[in-house]
């Protein structure tokens, strides 16, 4: 795994863009987004209503999933919290499995942490 702030990728960086962009628009807590293994990228946001609640992972990876991903091979969280907790890499690896690269990044894009679902 990279190092913080060593996203080298152009298509890492990417995704940053693209959580930080859902994130931006929706001000929501959180902002996520994946790349599939067609390299199609999917971002999405919190969801916090009444009697929806999904967190930014959760719906990005839905949007793939309905979009006829099979597999991912990246996913980007990023918010003040910059965390993911096990529910969340449980849907990474329901999709892909063990081992896809999953960036931590704070609300400016900075990245803080790099681990494997």
């Amino acid at each position: 795994m990279p190092t913080p702030n060593e996203l080298t990728d152009p298509e890492d960086r990417k995704l940053v863009t693209l959580a930080r962009s859902a994130r931006a628009r929706t001000g929501a807590a959180e902002g996520a987004c994946v790349r599939d293994g067609d390299g199609r990228t999917f971002a999405g946001a919190t969801v916090d209503l009444p009697t929806l609640r999904l967190t930014a992972v959760q719906v990005a990876v839905a949007m793939a999933v309905t979009s006829g991903s099979r597999e991912l091979e990246a996913v980007v969280v990023l918010g003040s919290a910059a965390t993911i907790d096990e529910a969340d890499l449980s849907v990474v690896r329901d999709v892909s499995g063990h081992g896809v690269p999953v960036h931590l990044a704070g609300p400016d894009g900075t990245v803080v942490a790099s681990l494997a679902s």
